[in-house]
């Protein structure tokens, strides 16, 4: 499949990109002054985030009804239900929640939809659900939904349920749900970077704040926090950098029996990176949910025993393998539907649908698709009655809110956030979705804006690449949104000997600038047709352990003939 050219931005030096901290290299100073962070105080704090600068938990909206609404449940023994999501995020703070509840003695059960029958969030069938299976409960703590659940919410209070919502996504039109408390940043001005997980760890901190348990030390759950974190895809920045910063050093040596069975089934030894959690651990936790088996992963979370976790976590691993089929034969047959029925090249956006397509894993073929083509794109599941559900992606300077709120009449409903979103639609009103979000796309952006583009961080030359540059460079770490993991560019760059072809389509490259010489992998560059040395590469860098010995691994993002400066 041919693939534009991508156009390289090189970042501007930021003003005092120059100046001298310690013995950091001026690269990566560098690298701090683009992301916002300048002065010794700053950049200490940025470095060497400590646990003891956490924030009063009372800072979030509404903490101060939600304390002493759950501290009147443990004190009268109410029957509470915790509430929550199927991806990592919501089962992750159910998990959290429902330990700190049953350290204060409280009788908690639990209830997570089933995503294909029942859908994000609190709806009518699965109140309906829970009633029948636990009875009616005193209190519901809503999780990493309930935001914007107003009606079903009202539904819960007409019986005399009290409901808090512990959540961060965006407010309703509507407003903000009647129910005893809101914790959620979005109704503050700070903290809006949170995962539900990192809200549900606040509400933690503020009831042993009040009232401490004996033995129960919250630290000991900064892991799953960091997991919830990565993984949701939240700006790694502030309170959130500190918690995966923390809770990333104590993955390896965890209490938790669950995480330490997932680390060994994805194969993780040792040091833990964000990336790890991004693609080895947090995809099967998420596999549980796609796979409508949410309850599994949960279990494996607050599971004791270390034998029956194994099982658990051998269970999420077989569920990621069925996710990786659903995903690689919905992938191949939407590649086949874009050449046959797209203009790859010209067309503004990707628009698909199938009935023969999972629900669970079509974001991920949205993702893929958006990376591959460079266009916003969604993927649709269509059902057996002709309703779609897709998942969208986006390119940069494209809303996909927008999009959706600019095509009111193709869709039942629609929401999310700018880069990745969700909706529903009539299977007959895909094409006229398809034709007016390429409309939109195209009214709102400039060719050059829709143009394949790659930021590359900063230049460097092979002499600088070291295990000791390594040192520095891994106090940038954690990686994710807004922290993202640098680019760099090398130029003039030769092979010292022919690509090897590894299984995947991957290439490893045998690279030489000057006379220093490195070796990279290139993942799918056995599909690219590579101009001939001299090259231009656009490369991360890794740690790479083999056979006990350490090196810095580049890992190419692209590759573009040597141009002259």
């Amino acid at each position: 499949m041919h693939e534009e050219p991508k156009q390289w931005i090189v970042k501007e030096d930021p003003p005092d990109a120059t100046m001298s901290v310690g013995r950091l290299p001026s690269i990566l100073l560098k690298l701090l002054g683009q992301r916002g962070v300048s002065g010794r105080d700053a950049i200490e704090s940025f470095l060497n985030p400590r646990l003891k600068d956490l924030s009063d938990p009372y800072q979030l909206p509404h903490m101060e009804q939600a304390v002493e609404r759950i501290f009147e449940a443990v004190d009268r023994g109410e029957k509470v239900l915790v509430y929550g999501d199927y991806d990592v995020d919501g089962v992750t703070s159910v998990a959290l929640m429902r330990t700190v509840l049953e350290a204060y003695g409280v009788d908690v059960n639990i209830y997570i939809p089933k995503r294909g029958e029942e859908g994000y969030g609190l709806s009518e069938a699965a109140i309906e659900n829970l009633l029948k299976d636990f009875g009616k409960p005193d209190l519901v703590i809503t999780v990493d939904c309930g935001t914007a659940s107003l009606d079903e919410i009202a539904q819960l209070g007409e019986i005399g349920v009290d409901v808090i919502v512990v959540d961060h996504h965006e407010l309703s039109a509507r407003g903000c749900p009647d129910c005893v408390a809101v914790v959620n940043p979005k109704l503050g001005d700070a903290f809006h970077y949170l995962c539900a997980a990192g809200v549900v760890f606040k509400l933690a901190h503020a009831l042993l704040k009040r009232r401490r348990v004996k033995g129960f030390d919250l630290r000991d759950y900064i892991d799953m926090v960091a997991v919830a974190t990565v993984a949701d895809i939240v700006p790694l920045v502030e309170e959130n950098r500190l918690l995966v910063r923390h809770g990333l050093k104590r993955l390896p040596h965890t209490e938790n029996a669950g995480l330490q069975a997932l680390q060994q089934v994805a194969g993780l030894s040792g040091s833990v990176t964000s990336m790890d959690v991004g693609f080895r651990i947090g995809p099967r936790i998420n596999a549980a949910g796609r796979m409508d088996r949410p309850e599994d992963a949960l279990s494996l979370l607050v599971e004791k025993d270390y034998d029956a976790a194994r099982c658990l976590a051998d269970m999420l691993d077989e569920y990621n393998r069925q996710r990786q089929t659903h995903e690689k034969q919905i992938r191949d047959e939407a590649m086949r539907m874009v050449e046959e029925q797209c203009d790859a090249k010209n067309d503004p956006v990707i628009v698909l649908g199938s009935r023969n397509w999972h629900p669970g894993v079509v974001g991920i073929v949205a993702s893929r698709l958006m990376r591959q083509f460079y266009k916003p794109t969604f993927v649709v599941s269509i059902d057996e009655e002709g309703v779609g559900k897709g998942s969208g992606r986006s390119v940069e300077g494209v809303s996909l809110v927008g999009a959706i709120q600019a095509c009111p009449d193709d869709l039942i409903a629609g929401g999310g956030h700018d880069m990745a979103a969700g909706l529903s639609i009539r299977e007959e009103k895909i094409s006229d979705f398809r034709k007016h979000f390429a409309e939109y796309v195209v009214e709102t952006t400039s060719p050059e804006q829709r143009a394949p583009r790659m930021h590359v961080d900063a230049e460097i030359d092979f002499d600088e690449l070291s295990l000791e540059f390594m040192d520095s460079y891994d106090l940038l770490q954690p990686f994710g949104s807004q922290n993202p993991q640098p680019v760099f560019m090398s130029r003039d760059v030769w092979l010292t000997e022919a690509p090897r072809h590894l299984k995947n389509n991957h290439l490893k490259l045998f690279l030489r600038q000057g006379i220093c010489e490195h070796d990279a992998i290139f993942f799918g560059g056995g599909e690219r047709s590579l101009p001939d040395p001299p090259w231009d590469v656009a490369f991360t860098i890794d740690r790479n352990t083999f056979r006990g010995r350490t090196s810095l691994q580049m890992v190419i993002q692209d590759v573009r003939a040597a141009q002259k400066i």
